[in-house]
C-alpha cells in the first residue's frame, strides 16, 4: 500500500466496479457480490450506509479486481 488509498463510500466503489464490468450477481444481507463474466472474477462489497469502507477492506477488493491503487484513483 504505498500510495494513498482514497476514503470512499461502498457506493464509489460500485461505480467504478461497473465501469470495468462487474454486475450485482446477488446480494446477501449487508454484502453485494459482484462478478464480471468475461474473466470470471467475483468481489464482494460490504454495503453499510453512511460509512466509508475501511482502507483494507478497499485494498483488498482493488487487488481482486486486478488493478493497482493509481489506477483506481483514475477511474475514480
Amino acid at each position: 500500500m504505498s500510495l494513498k488509498l482514497p476514503r470512499i463510500k461502498a457506493r464509489k466503489l460500485v461505480k467504478v466496479a461497473k465501469k470495468l464490468g462487474f454486475e450485482l450477481d446477488r446480494q446477501s444481507g449487508s454484502h453485494a457480490i459482484y462478478y464480471r463474466e468475461s474473466d470470471k472474477r467475483r468481489i464482494v462489497v460490504p454495503i453499510h450506509a453512511g460509512k466509508d469502507l475501511k482502507l483494507k477492506t478497499l485494498y483488498g477488493i482493488i487487488k481482486d479486481m486486478d488493478l493497482n491503487v493509481d489506477e483506481f484513483r483514475k477511474l475514480l
